[in-house]
């Protein structure tokens, strides 16, 4: 809960390192992505809502040019 109506939320987890009500701060390891249900591999799930609405997350996220480290 990101306080102002705001709440992410990540699905197929495999292990949660943060708990609720835990502070977070911008590239903080909050979870390992998982594989659960009929997927055929570990992939992770990312969600928003506002005021209780489902919202598309991409509107509240940037694209970097950052390049995936495998840490």
């Amino acid at each position: 809960d990101h306080g102002h109506g705001i709440v992410t939320f990540y699905g197929h987890n495999s292990q949660l390192l943060v708990k609720q009500g835990d502070s977070v701060k911008k590239r903080d390891l909050i979870a390992y992505s998982g594989n659960s249900g009929r997927s055929t591999g570990a992939h992770l799930h990312y969600g928003t809502l506002v005021n209780g609405e489902h919202v598309d997350p991409l509107s509240f996220t940037n694209k970097t040019e950052e390049v995936y480290s495998g840490v």
